[in-house]
């Protein structure tokens, strides 16, 4: 058929190549672009989560940078971290702490992850606690494209994570903008806080990032805003991701978590912080999911 020739009235042409094959066998394969049409659309299929393993849940905390990036440190992360570890091994992951990575180290310890064989593992988390800036995330010395580091984790370049959920958290601030809060009766919830604990934001802002099939990319604040972090706590998201996950992790569906999750950050606003304009203001996280099937974390069998 010629350059200009048009194909005939009906005919089907094809513009992605067939889903990667996976390692153990799992049935749910939806990697790259491909979509067989062969499957029932169930709404109610579920990700095998039956494997051996829960995955590995990395977790990169940054509260200290190099002094030529003239970032602020990032007081109350640590609470981040601990919270994380501990709701993460409640659900069953194997959690890697590290703190204070310079950007040669980060990419060093993904690409170690990345080569990692999760043929057994149901699925893989990574975690961001740091600045970010337009399509980056901070280290210790410099940034780190977001999208690089979710394209190693692509089924071409980690295929034991094909047709598996890969879930990325990020706790940076993404804008220049503050939610300006309306009048909502009982929308703070209540907690005993000391006099001391102040509010901070994370600097600068990161965009909303397509990854790619069996994604799940959670951002602590909707693009153009602030992201507000406790002192002595932790950050408004991973607090109340936290709590949330203790408390329904093992039983919701985790996009329904997720929004479960938003609606608890809604409720909170700025109450003490050195900004005076900033009192009052609040804070709306989101998410995008790419994923394809319900997860849950139910259980693992003992």
């Amino acid at each position: 058929m010629s350059g200009s020739e048009l194909p005939p009235a009906g005919h089907v042409q094809v513009d992605s190549r067939p889903a990667l094959s996976s390692t153990d066998g799992n049935q749910n394969i939806t990697e790259v672009d491909a979509l067989d049409l062969r499957q029932t659309l169930d709404p109610a299929v579920q990700y095998k989560m039956s494997h051996e393993r829960r995955g590995v849940a990395l977790v990169f905390n940054h509260e200290h940078f190099f002094w030529k990036l003239k970032l602020p440190d990032r007081r109350g992360t640590f609470a981040d971290r601990n919270n994380l570890e501990r709701s993460l091994t409640d659900l069953g992951f194997e959690v890697r702490l590290f703190d204070d990575l310079r950007a040669d180290d980060v990419e060093r310890k993904l690409t170690e992850a990345c080569k990692d064989d999760h043929s057994n593992a149901d699925c893989f988390v990574c975690v961001f606690l740091s600045h970010g800036e337009d399509d980056h995330i901070y280290a210790f010395d410099g940034k780190i494209q977001i999208e690089a580091i979710t394209d190693m984790f692509k089924g071409n370049r980690c295929p034991s994570l094909a047709g598996k959920p890969k879930i990325f958290i990020i706790q940076a601030c993404r804008g220049d903008k503050h939610d300006d809060a309306i009048l909502v009766h009982d929308a703070i919830d209540s907690r005993d806080e000391s006099s001391i604990s102040e509010t901070e934001v994370d600097a600068a802002g990161i965009y909303t990032l397509p990854a790619g099939a069996d994604f799940l990319m959670c951002y602590s604040v909707a693009q153009g805003y602030y992201s507000h972090r406790d002192t002595l706590n932790g950050s408004w998201y991973i607090q109340d991701l936290c709590e949330t996950l203790r408390k329904h992790g093992s039983s919701l569906e985790f996009t329904e978590l997720l929004t479960v999750v938003n609606r608890k950050v809604s409720y909170r606003r700025v109450d003490r912080c050195r900004d005076i304009s900033a009192i009052g203001k609040k804070q709306i996280p989101c998410f995008a999911s790419m994923l394809t099937k319900k997860l849950y974390f139910y259980p693992k069998s003992k």
